[in-house]
């Protein structure tokens, strides 16, 4: 244990440390009032599950941190299967949640198996282009992607189009980071976006779309203060937020905006919350430590002497990247909304843990970098 905590990267579990910490206290500030106005329930409910989430992520990261990478690929295959016939049962057995089938109900907590079939399929990805060196083939190549088009479409079908958008890039990015050869990689890439062409054309000759009506809705997001009582709502109740908050924001636990102005604001729409009672200067704070910790990532997976630990940081790292980008984006009305948590600052039970379990493999593959440096045999 020694060796590990030697070599565990200290900057990237400081920022992460931190980011949890300023997380967990704007869910409480963010969900009091909704928590007792709207669901009955104690101001502390939300912060005392998102606490024992965090809790729970721990021990789970001090269980996985002793174990190699190249071990959790041993599993990956497993949980790969265990995942997409949970996403299968959720389609014949689930319930509709916020009009989509995405969780399992169990009680007091909800289950996303969406979330953990991201962070499974980067280790499930990284294990098979370890194990499947010389990519030449289109067989062996497109396998991967085959797989995890099967995910994306069970996903896609709940509905959850944000969840499938960022699944798709994750599997995207790494297949072009993976050792195919390049005139695989051409052609399939090409391949699929006139597939993607042809059966877009297809559909609108046919009148028909593979979207449903309120999904079509969430592209009209310009503009969202004159569509203040429709589509444009939430947006525009952001703007507000964010208006309000200034540069140095009206004091903690002071926000209007999450007296039920904004729906759940402690799970999407946390960020213009913390700039509301934070500030533009706090805000823009957390955007700089989201970058920093992105930054050390790549730096761990650009020193892996394996092409298995590299894979693994850059796919961490896109799946990060993409929930920041995208839920951003949504809040500043530079994209639709989609319902795609903030990381660390979101409020939610299976994100929180599959976010952790994410950085423990990054520290885990820092330790392996360590290790080779120590004694080269021991990062293979």
């Amino acid at each position: 244990m020694k060796k590990i905590i030697k070599y565990l990267d200290k900057p990237l579990l400081i920022v992460s440390v931190l980011l949890f910490i300023i997380g967990l206290i704007m869910v409480f500030s963010a969900s009091n009032v909704t928590a007792y106005m709207s669901h009955a329930v104690s101001p502390y409910n939300y912060f005392i599950k998102q606490a024992l989430f965090l809790i729970v992520g721990l021990i789970m990261s001090i269980i996985m941190i002793k174990f190699t990478t190249k071990a959790y690929g041993m599993f990956s295959w497993g949980l790969l299967i265990i995942i997409m016939i949970s996403l299968l049962a959720l389609l014949i057995i689930g319930q509709a949640k916020n009009r989509a089938i995405s969780w399992y109900d169990l009680g007091p907590i909800s289950i996303q198996p969406s979330e953990f079939a991201k962070v499974i399929t980067i280790v499930w990805l990284a294990r098979y282009y370890e194990k499947n060196k010389k990519m030449t083939s289109y067989g062996k190549s497109l396998f991967p992607l085959i797989v995890c088009g099967i995910i994306t479409l069970l996903i896609f079908i709940q509905p959850d189009l944000g969840t499938a958008i960022i699944y798709t890039v994750i599997v995207g990015v790494m297949f072009l980071a993976s050792p195919v050869l390049k005139e695989i990689k051409i052609k399939t890439v090409f391949a699929l976006l006139g597939l993607a062409v042809f059966a877009g054309v297809a559909l609108l000759g046919a009148g028909k779309s593979v979207l449903l009506e309120r999904q079509l809705e969430r592209f009209d997001f310009s503009n969202p203060c004159d569509k203040l009582l429709t589509s444009g709502n939430q947006v525009c109740n952001c703007y507000i937020a964010i208006n309000n908050g200034g540069l140095t924001g009206v004091g903690l636990g002071n926000s209007t905006q999450k007296y039920l102005y904004l729906p759940e604001p402690y799970t999407d729409f946390i960020f213009a919350i913390i700039v509301e009672e934070l500030g533009i200067i706090f805000g823009i704070g957390i955007i700089l430590m989201y970058m920093f910790l992105l930054y050390r990532v790549l730096k761990i997976g650009r020193d892996s002497p394996t092409n298995r630990g590299a894979l693994l940081c850059y796919g961490v790292a896109v799946y990060i990247f993409l929930h920041i980008a995208i839920n951003l984006m949504g809040i500043f009305g530079l994209m639709p909304m989609t319902g795609v948590p903030l990381p660390f600052m979101s409020y939610g039970g299976s994100f929180t843990i599959c976010l952790i379990a994410a950085l423990t493999i990054v520290q885990r593959v820092s330790v392996e970098n360590g290790l080779c440096k120590e004694k080269p045999e021991k990062a293979k």
